[in-house]
Parts: C-alpha cells; structure tokens; sequence
C-alpha cells in the first residue's frame, strides 16, 4: 500500500482507539482524510478541526470522493459505507495495512504479545521520545506525555503495537520485533496454540533489517517454545535466570517499584517504576532492552522510565476520593487478570475489590477453567454480564458462568453476579469503605461503573449502610 497515491481516503469507524491513531498521523502527514463514527466527541471534533471531514452515523454517501477506505476487524460486510465500496469498487484496506505502510517510513520497532504490548510500546517510545530521537508512535492506548495515542515523528524510528489478534501482524517487516508472551488467547481466529504460536515466529521471521533482532521475554513458555523456529538474531529478557537481560531483586520503595537490571554478570543499573506488578518490571526490561540495542545510554532509559505513569486503562487511577482508591484496567485474559489483581495485592494494605465485565463470549467458554483461578487475590469479586463485542451469544455460556466457576475453584470467595452496571455501580457505593482498592476491570463498557460510583461518592460521600 503506498499511501502517496491517495487522494482521499476514508475511515470507517474513525473514532476508535487503532484508527485515530493511524488517521491523527495521516492528518499531519498533509493526507486529507474523511471518516464516519456512531457517536459525536470531542476528538471528532478535533478531528474536524484538523480538516477532516467527520459523518455521525454510517451512509454510503460518505464515500464519495474517496480513493481508497480502511475499516477496522470491528467494520461488519454489511455496513453501507463498506458495501458501497466494494459495489464501487473502491479499494478497501484493513488498518494494518495502513500502519505496515508507515512501518516503510523508517526502522519498525513492532511490540506482539498476548499482554503488555500497549505498555511496553508505550514505554519505548517514551525513551525514544525522551532521547531526542523524535519517533513516530503508533499505540494501543492513550499515554500523557503523547496526549494521545500516536504521534509523528521526523526521526528514523517508528513505534507500533503490533495486533496478532486477528493475524494482522504478519502484514509487519520491521528492524526490531518485541515479543513480550505467548498464550493460548484468540482461539476463535486460531483455533489451536500450536497456530499462535506459528504465527508468532512467521511475525519474527519478518524482520527485514540485516541489524535487526527479535527482543523476546522468555518467562513465556509460549516464546521458549519457538526459538529453535527463529531465524533471526534472538536477544531474550526476563526474570528467569538463563535470559541474557534479567530483572532481580524487585522491591517496593516509598510506592515505587524498584530492580536491578543484569545483563549475564554485569550489573547495568536499576530502574524506578511508578507502576506496581511483575508483569511490569518485564514490560519495562523489554522497553529497556531495546533502547540498548538502538543505542540509547542506560542513564536515559533510567530517567525515562522513572517518568512513565502508564497507559490509560492500564492500573489507571481514576480518583482517589473519601479514602477509597478507584481503578479501571483493560485486563480482559486471565493472565492480565491475575498479574494487576497480583500486583494490587502486593502494594498491600488495601482490601482488592474487583468488578469484572467478561469479553466475548468464545474467550469465556474456551479460558472458563484458567478464569476460575485468575482472581485469587481479589478479597471480593462481582461479576457482569458478558460484553459481546459483535459475537452472537454461546449456549450454555452467560454472565453466571465465571462467577460459578470461581466460586467452585474457591469457596469461601465472596462472589456476586450483577449482570446491570447502573446496580452494580450502586452495589459498589454500598461495598466501599475507606481503605479500599476498587477495580472496574475489562475491555469492554465497565469502566462506566467506576465514573458512576466516583460521581456517587462525590455527592454523597461513602454509604453508611455498614461499619466503617
């Protein structure tokens, strides 16, 4: 895909997370740009702003005067913008292909995994940002210092998440591939791990750069399992003792998680996060590790990382209000699951909360089992409705199925079902007491929960309806 030859190119669903990153850049670039959403907001607005032509809701109208349309997984063949496209015969690209364009602009450095790539792309391009090496930066999810999720950059490198869900990511050549795990998710596209994991060294094996490497954690059983696959030059980071790039002796220090970064013998340093977990600590090796390929001085990466908050929706605070310590994170794999809750329960001193919005119903049938065990540090669970997103609902699979599960795995947890947000916003208001630490937790509308019971306790302070 050359995206010099388009005269317009339109983007159906413009407002979501992946495409307004791709199109903000293309707007920059001096690309003129249309695109279509359901809802007004205010990045549409901005979006207008920037000289894009912005529809509410979809009609095949909006595709007049447009060269070429892009649509994310999420764009059904029945929408009118897409059928009008194909009836024209307009060519119709995924938003994959438009970022492996932009990965042609300079060196690639593509981040694949199951979890941890939006923070660990987040994190390497902060460095590279920081180090003055002026990036292009395509991510997952919104960080403060881009405000934003992507960035263009006049410099050599760009910084992308790399999406392996639906096999997209083997659309990537790229000079450096980060490879942060590999598991058993997406079996709906798959079908089997021996297929993930395939695709995850097929993904590698597309590095183009005769200097480049593959920078992979191998804490992963998943990634042990395709190295002797790889054809590329392999750097491997970890906690786990045979990884050339360790992190030892992690510890908490005045709220910060701190280790020491080993490489073989030879102690390089430390580093400072203000983001709590294991999982973590291995993000940011990884993010470390690459800016010491690339060059960058330790020092630099130390001070970058120290800065790092996070990625929204990401162990993001929400408030902090009556003593009680609201979050919302994107886990949705019980992997990400148990790694945030793990890490909540390690900062110790708060009783863990956590509400949990189950995503997609193929994802609850196929991981019901590991789901049983993934909350095990939470104190107190509830449970919603599953959220579809665009699935056709499973026999047999409904929003009791995980409460049910890990009510068996654990007896003695105290587990509720509120399939409604609006009540369990009020059953969380009931529940809150000082000291608390609350997650709204899923990729789907559960975060609206958390906003509902921040507004409650703003007006009304914490329940008494218990002993405080």
């Amino acid at each position: 895909m050359d995206l010099q030859k388009f005269h317009r190119l339109h983007f159906i669903g413009i407002g979501g997370m992946g495409m307004r990153a791709l199109a903000e850049i293309l707007i920059e670039k001096g690309m003129k740009l249309s695109g279509s959403d359901m809802k007004e907001s205010d990045y549409l607005q901005f979006m207008r702003k920037q000289g894009a032509d912005i529809f509410i809701g979809h009609a095949a109208s909006h595709i007049e005067g447009a060269d070429g349309v892009v649509i994310s997984s999420a764009i059904r063949e029945n929408n009118p913008e897409l059928a009008a496209a194909r009836k024209k015969g307009v060519p119709v690209y995924h938003r994959s292909d438009v970022l492996a364009a932009m990965f042609h602009w300079g060196r690639g450095i593509a981040v694949a995994g199951a979890h941890g790539k939006s923070t660990t792309s987040a994190m390497i391009g902060k460095i590279f940002r920081d180090a003055g090496t002026d990036p292009t930066i395509i991510l997952g999810g919104a960080v403060d210092y881009l405000h934003g999720n992507s960035c263009l950059g006049e410099g050599e490198y760009v910084i992308a998440e790399a999406d392996e869900s639906d096999g997209s990511f083997l659309k990537f050549e790229s000079s450096l591939a980060v490879v942060t795990n590999i598991e058993d998710d997406h079996l709906d596209h798959y079908g089997t791990v021996e297929n993930i994991k395939k695709a995850f060294a097929a993904f590698i094996g597309h590095i183009k750069d005769p200097d480049g490497a593959a920078i992979v954690c191998i804490d992963s059983q998943g990634v042990r399992d395709i190295l002797p696959c790889i054809g590329k030059k392999v750097i491997t980071y970890g906690l786990s003792e045979d990884a050339e790039y360790r992190a030892v002796n992690k510890r908490y220090d005045k709220n910060h998680m701190v280790f020491d970064v080993y490489r073989g013998a030879r102690k390089l340093g430390n580093l400072r996060l203000q983001i709590p977990g294991a999982h973590n600590v291995r993000d940011a090796l990884a993010a470390a590790v690459t800016g010491l390929y690339c060059g960058l001085p330790f020092r630099t990466i130390e001070r970058s990382l120290a800065g790092f908050v996070g990625v929204k929706r990401r162990f993001e605070t929400k408030a902090y209000i009556d003593d009680v310590w609201i979050l919302d994170d994107y886990a949705h794999h019980p992997t990400e699951i148990a790694a945030t809750l793990s890490a909540a329960k390690e900062i110790g001193g708060h009783r863990v909360i956590c509400a949990f919005q189950p995503h997609r119903y193929s994802r609850t049938k196929l991981l019901q089992d590991e789901f049983a065990a993934a909350f095990d540090s939470a104190d107190k669970l509830y449970f919603t409705d599953i959220y579809s997103a665009g699935e056709m609902p499973i026999d047999g699979v409904d929003g009791m199925l995980l409460p049910e599960k890990v009510q068996e795995h654990s007896p003695d947890k105290d587990v509720q079902y509120i399939g409604d947000l609006h009540a369990l916003a009020d059953a969380l208001y009931e529940e809150a007491r000082p000291g608390d630490m609350i997650f709204t937790m899923g990729a789907g509308t559960i975060y609206q929960a958390g906003e509902q019971l921040i507004r409650r306790i703003q007006e009304k302070g914490l329940s008494d309806g218990h002993e405080k």
